[in-house]
């Protein structure tokens, strides 16, 4: 491979949130951190570069975004994943969370209904919640190591007046790429029942053999009228600190709406550092995501030899895209709110707890395994040892 990913990097007293929150969440300062979605891979070079050229210029005013920050968008999408898209559809957000959180201010009001997909990516129930929506939950079921979606549900719960579907394609934590038929089941009656659709796909990038991501705007022209779709190369190329992501929005009522809540809350400049790597990382980015893929490919078949062969109690669900790992330890001889603690202070190991995913999440674990392998394989020695230790 031309880039390296075993090499680990140290990443203490840099202020990240994996490394640097360790004593405050997890009540040890020495925890192996496998939480948070964001990886322990050197960005690409070309990121490097773009970042280091533009800081030479030594002033840092407001800045512009140039065409050329979008036209890399556009050229990634329809070079990555076949998907027509146009500069004129796309907003800045400062990430893709602020964005959810402004479709909703956009598009509902106040006690409006908005509907989720537990479990899933927990800043959803606060993106409802904290702007005084009606959270209603259409709870995904487990079947045969897969999450499938309760269509008779979804739509009892829209023709019940939701008035927002936030979808996460590929899902987190579940790691389903969610197939065409899905998608168009969803899609269809969200557009039936007038439901807006926001369609988080900032994993869109990360899929492993024999699954394809699909944009839930491209099932139909009528589906992308109601769609907001967000992306950003932030998990791709491990650059979420720079904040910098997009909306695709084809329909330009649509657009509009959003846009004006864009522009009354003044969050369209971002920074200056998180358009170069955007722009970088979309334009030179290919070979790196690659080789990424196969790296995290092998780290993915390291994780379910030992669920199945050496972690007894634990089962995984598979993933089909992302670098996150849900781990079902509803098999341990614990209570499941036990486990958590169990894996911090038996096995030294900081996960994602499943319950901040929704009800639905107790008893399992999110495990990133976006790392180099001899620190993946430390955690699941670590795990298979406290395991022991309780059987």
């Amino acid at each position: 491979m031309k880039f390296d990913f075993d090499k680990p990097v140290n990443r203490e007293k840099t202020n990240s949130v994996k490394y640097d929150l360790r004593g405050r969440l997890f009540g040890k300062e020495d925890v192996m951190p496998m939480w948070v979605a964001d990886m322990d891979f050197r960005v690409p070079p070309a990121v490097s570069r773009a970042i280091k050229e533009r800081a030479r210029h030594e002033i840092y005013g407001y800045t512009i975004r140039p065409q050329a920050f979008y036209d890399a968008a556009v050229s990634w999408m329809q070079r990555r994943h076949g998907w027509p898209v146009e500069t004129e559809w796309m907003t800045f957000t400062p990430g893709i969370v602020p964005g959810v959180n402004l479709a909703i201010q956009a598009l509902t009001e106040p006690g409006d209904k908005v509907m989720i997909q537990p479990p899933v990516y927990f800043p959803f129930f606060d993106a409802v919640r904290k702007n005084h929506r009606h959270l209603v939950e259409n709870r995904l079921l487990l079947k045969d190591g897969r999450y499938h979606v309760d269509f008779d549900d979804f739509e009892r719960q829209l023709q019940g007046g939701v008035r927002m579907f936030i979808l996460s394609n590929p899902h987190n934590p579940g790691g389903m790429v969610w197939t065409h038929q899905e998608l168009k089941t969803m899609g269809e009656l969200c557009v039936k029942y007038g439901a807006t659709i926001v369609a988080d796909e900032i994993h869109c990038d990360i899929v492993f053999d024999g699954h394809q991501y699909i944009p839930m705007a491209s099932i139909s022209e009528a589906v992308a009228s109601k769609t907001i779709t967000f992306i950003a190369p932030s998990k791709t190329f491990n650059i979420a600190g720079l904040a910098s992501s997009v909306s695709i929005i084809s329909d330009d009522n649509l657009r509009k709406t959003f846009n004006e809540m864009v522009g009354r809350l003044h969050i369209w400049h971002g920074n200056i550092f998180g358009t170069e790597a955007f722009r970088a990382a979309y334009e030179q980015g290919d070979q790196w995501l690659d080789e990424l893929l196969v790296y995290l490919r092998d780290n993915l078949s390291l994780v379910e030899q030992y669920t199945r062969e050496r972690l007894d109690g634990i089962e995984l669900v598979r993933p089909e895209g992302t670098y996150l790992a849900w781990l079902d330890c509803r098999g341990l001889p614990l209570e499941d709110e036990e486990v958590h603690r169990f894996m911090i202070e038996r096995a030294n190991v900081g996960f994602n707890d499943g319950a901040s995913f929704g009800d639905n999440g107790k008893g399992f674990q999110r495990l990133n395994f976006g790392c180099p392998r001899s620190t993946l394989e430390k955690v699941l020695d670590n795990m298979e040892q406290a395991i022991r230790q309780v059987h």
